[in-house]
């Protein structure tokens, strides 16, 4: 079977959905029994197991799990444990813990003991990796059924530690938002034999102003290393012989020549160090160019929606995002899914929202895609110009643009595993690692 491109991310609506209509008490002793397991495999020299159960079905699978504990020959203690069980919210929480609650999280986090979580640490929701309150730092998260996505969206994410799913029975569904799995680089169109570099995808590259020359160049390198036939830069005249050093590939252009090439581009890569000076210029590009595009760095600054006539694609940070919305960066961080929802709909565009859990949201009401592979060390200067580049090489490829966004998502990602630098990854070694991630 070929693997799929991307798992479902579980709401709490999700999940009641998937229950309804199944023998709770069995779920709950599968559920348990997980959670049992799991801390034994996990914890095999563990014999002192605490047990903070709520008075929910999440606290019933904790008190399951310390039953079973306990009858393979573990103590069930409530001082100086080996390992803590935090099974005191569920995934129906919304909102701050309250006040008894938040103690209770308190002093799990303060324990210096591995914790391991029932479905969803205490305290983030389930549904969005909200954090409005106090909330559990967990080792390990055993989640039911399938993974929820507060346990991959952040600030959620961050407090799950190590994700299992268990199995209790349920039958697989679809979900409205998912998670993206290597499997999505299979769609990436390859090229195939009698074609040629046209029709292997031609990226123009809109940016490169003096000083912030190797943003541009990065950007091409990565669509060609990302398997795009051609690639054109047009920049500031007095930076064309610089981007002839750094990529020698590309074809260089004036930046005055850009309505000239357009005429035989594919795709756009619009903004890698352009510089904020060029705004009108990025706005008739944006209104009068019927080519996909993808919107970063400097072409981000100031940009309205508009009525576009091709696809175009954002890809903010979540200080880039804020300025967008009107809002503070630390705002956007604490409302991942939210905000990049509303950006989507208020841009009428695919918006990419980076980060170690980068999210995928296209207008309309549809799904969010997270793609969350990648190593920390892509937080390095020059990364986003490479997701621009790949991002506007699969545009040229023809893929629709929410999943030409999520597969560039994980292609960048996945090069940073491949890559032969990590400490001290830098964002050449991201490039040079995509055609082996490509490769499969």
């Amino acid at each position: 079977m070929r693997p799929s491109a991307t798992d479902p991310l579980f709401t709490a609506d999700e999940m009641r959905a998937a229950e309804a209509g199944h023998d709770v008490a069995a779920m709950m002793q599968r559920a348990g029994a997980s959670v049992a397991d799991e801390i034994m495999r996990r914890f095999p020299d563990a014999r002192r197991i605490a047990i903070f159960a709520g008075g929910g079905a999440n606290g019933g699978d904790g008190k399951i799990a310390g039953e079973l504990l306990a009858a393979a020959g573990r103590e069930i203690v409530e001082e100086r444990p080996d390992v803590i069980v935090d099974a005191l919210l569920g995934t129906g929480m919304k909102g701050a813990p309250r006040d008894e609650t938040a103690r209770l999280i308190e002093q799990i986090n303060g324990a210096g003991v591995p914790v391991v979580a029932v479905d969803i640490p205490s305290g983030v929701n389930a549904s969005t990796g909200e954090v409005a309150g106090a909330a559990v730092r967990a080792d390990m998260t055993v989640t039911m059924h399938g993974a929820k996505v507060g346990l991959a969206v952040a600030p959620g994410r961050f407090l799950a530690g190590d994700v299992v799913v268990a199995d209790i029975g349920l039958d697989s569904r679809e979900t409205a938002n998912a998670l993206v799995t290597p499997a999505i680089l299979d769609e990436v169109p390859r090229r195939s034999r009698g074609g040629n570099k046209y029709t292997s995808g031609h990226v123009l590259v809109v940016g490169g102003s003096p000083g912030m020359t190797g943003a541009a160049a990065l950007a091409a390198r990565a669509a060609l290393r990302a398997d795009a036939g051609y690639a054109t830069v047009c920049a500031p005249d007095e930076s064309i012989p610089a981007i002839e050093q750094l990529v020698v590939e590309a074809v260089k252009r004036p930046l005055g020549e850009v309505g000239e090439a357009v005429v035989k581009a594919d795709a756009l890569a619009l903004g890698p160090g352009l510089g904020r000076d060029n705004k009108e210029l990025v706005l008739r590009l944006l209104a009068e160019v019927a080519l996909p595009a993808v919107v970063d760095a400097d072409a981000l600054f100031e940009l309205e929606p508009g009525d576009w006539p091709a696809a175009r694609v954002l890809t903010p940070h979540e200080g880039e995002l804020g300025r967008l919305l009107g809002r503070d960066s630390k705002e956007i961080a604490a409302h991942r899914l939210a905000s990049v929802q509303e950006a989507a709909e208020l841009f009428n565009a695919v918006v990419v929202l980076k980060g170690e859990d980068s999210l995928v949201a296209a207008p309309g009401g549809r799904g969010v895609l997270v793609c969350a592979l990648g190593l920390p060390s892509l937080a390095t200067a020059g990364t986003g110009d490479v997701l621009t580049g790949i991002t506007a090489a699969f545009l040229a490829k023809g893929m629709e643009p929410q999943r030409a966004a999520a597969a560039a998502c994980a292609a960048q990602q996945l090069a940073s595993h491949a890559a032969s630098q990590r400490a001290g990854l830098v964002a050449s070694d991201v490039i040079e690692a995509l055609p082996s991630v490509l490769a499969g």
